[in-house]
């Protein structure tokens, strides 16, 4: 596993991480036992990961509490980011004492006296400032040595430069992959300006796994695209598909594609079992050519930056 360092923040992460989402997540990501749960940490543990990536809201509280039972025991070696705005009983609260609660609620269920990085979880626009109450917040965690870094989770590259512009953030974690690719000025030059960049959503919720068609039908979170939404999505997975080649895996050729930024810090794919996980893991160890990078930018370019899709 090849390693980059988080910005200029002193933290070096795996440059692929374990999107923690799914852990305990029945409703969105089907039914996980916690010992298969813990084992699969462990595995990634193993196979050289060691970012792993959390939320209070992911498994109302379960995904935390997983990962501090996993990481227990080699808590110094690993890199741990969660989030807060989102509470473990899925309701959104930036109020400033809300956010500390939730800060050391996630603390218990990590089994953990610090976090290496806190985000905000998709905060308003409004919130974007180092003056606003919830930058303050993060500033006094910092202070307190609960926290090492801070930013927030973000989907679009204004809030990207909002961050740079009216904060102090070291982390932010953005949504970028092969159909999404709004966000890849502003991330250079959050880059070049030494913060630290953690792509999420890099597999575009499954479809750039190559699983899905325009036959398939979905539920839980995934029930928000509509059948256009899903007519169009496959055109450009045949697209892709095109680029790639038929034998080419395209869940690794997306994350290989996320990774081909020197910009980006870590990526963070999620893993329902073994086989998913090392195959997502597999993306450090090559490069993609560079021809490819350009062939898949110039089809975000040509047939989707001007009518882009929705998440």
């Amino acid at each position: 596993m090849k390693k980059r360092m988080l910005g200029n923040t002193g933290i070096e992460v795996s440059e692929v991480g374990f999107g923690a989402w799914q852990l305990g997540n029945e409703n969105d990501w089907g039914r996980m036992s916690d010992d298969e749960a813990i084992r699969l940490v462990h595995e990634a543990h193993m196979n050289g990961c060691f970012f792993f990536d959390t939320a209070p809201n992911y498994g109302l509280g379960k995904s935390e509490e997983l990962l501090g039972k996993a990481l227990k025991e080699n808590r110094e070696q690993v890199v741990i980011s969660s989030k807060c705005g989102h509470q473990a009983n899925d309701e959104q609260s930036f109020d400033p004492d809300d956010l500390i609660a939730s800060v050391e609620s996630s603390l218990k269920r990590l089994d953990t006296d610090y976090l290496d990085s806190l985000l905000l979880h998709n905060p308003p626009l409004s919130a974007l400032d180092q003056q606003s109450p919830q930058f303050q917040v993060l500033e006094k965690l910092k202070k307190e040595g609960k926290i090492k870094a801070y930013g927030a989770s973000v989907d679009t590259g204004k809030e990207v430069n909002q961050l740079l512009d009216k904060t102090d953030s070291q982390i932010i974690e953005v949504m970028f992959n092969i159909f999404h690719q709004e966000p890849l000025e502003a991330m250079s030059r959050a880059y070049n300006e030494g913060v630290g960049l953690i792509v999420k959503v890099p597999l575009d919720s499954g479809w750039l796994t190559g699983k899905y068609d325009e036959n398939s039908s979905f539920d839980g979170i995934r029930s928000r695209w509509s059948r256009e939404d899903i007519q169009r999505r496959s055109e450009l997975v045949n697209k892709v598909r095109q680029i790639i080649g038929e034998d080419a895996s395209m869940t690794r050729v997306a994350l290989q594609y996320v990774l081909s930024y020197k910009e980006v810090s870590t990526v963070i794919p999620g893993a329902r079992n073994s086989e998913q996980l090392l195959h997502n893991l597999s993306a450090s160890q090559d490069l993609l050519p560079e021809k490819m990078v350009q062939d898949l930018r110039g089809l975000w370019i040509e047939e989707i930056k001007g009518r882009p899709l929705p998440w």
